[in-house]
């Protein structure tokens, strides 16, 4: 971990270009999130950002096919790589089934929702940032997974309030089907956020 070389570096880089993509596609799903439809521009911005974010989880994967020695441990480098890119897709995939279904102005519940997941991702890209120093860098690392966990339990608790409100309120059972599938998207990108916890979790006590 000390004094990297140029194989091990790229990791880091690659890992650094991943979270940025996840940050900014959160970014402007929030956006989103706040304007009343969605348009086929948007829906196009959040595809070609899954793509970004494919491209660099396969620079990784061929890296690690390509690499002898690496600078955590292979199975480590291909879950977070996976989960990071998991995370976009789903982003992107609430969009597009918005647009499919086309939807209304999101509920402020709703939103609140994704601005969770917005904040859980501004705490992966911290503790990314300090994998590269893992062992001056581990109770970063740690109290950025602890905060992820807070959030998630937090998202749990309002999607389950939001479900219960399309229920009560929502006269039209087409619109509850549609804000019910958009609603476990979103939550599902919020769990795939505690996944990266636990793998940043994991590796720091492997080096702790």
């Amino acid at each position: 971990m000390f004094g990297l070389s140029p194989k091990e570096d790229k990791f880091y880089l690659l890992f650094t270009q991943s979270t940025q993509i996840v940050s900014k596609t959160l970014i402007r799903l929030q956006d989103i999130m706040q304007q009343d439809s969605v348009s086929s521009e948007d829906a196009a911005q959040m595809h070609r950002f899954e793509h970004e974010a494919d491209n660099v989880t396969n620079q990784i994967m061929e890296r690690l096919n390509s690499t002898f020695i690496t600078p955590l441990d292979r199975e480590d480098i291909y879950k977070l790589a996976q989960v990071l890119d998991d995370i976009v897709d789903f982003a992107e995939g609430t969009v597009e089934r918005m647009l499919l279904y086309r939807t209304g102005k999101p509920s402020l519940g709703a939103q609140e929702l994704v601005h969770l997941v917005g904040l859980a991702t501004q705490q992966i890209q911290a503790a990314f940032a300090c994998l590269g120093n893992i062992h001056f860098k581990k109770t970063t690392i740690l109290a950025a997974a602890e905060e992820i966990y807070h959030l998630e339990s937090a998202g749990d608790k309002l999607y389950r309030q939001e479900v219960a409100r399309l229920f009560e309120f929502e006269k039209d059972p087409i619109e509850i089907i549609k804000w019910k599938e958009i609603l476990e998207h979103i939550e599902t990108t919020l769990d795939h956020c505690e996944s990266i916890a636990d793998l940043l979790k994991s590796v720091v006590l492997k080096y702790d």
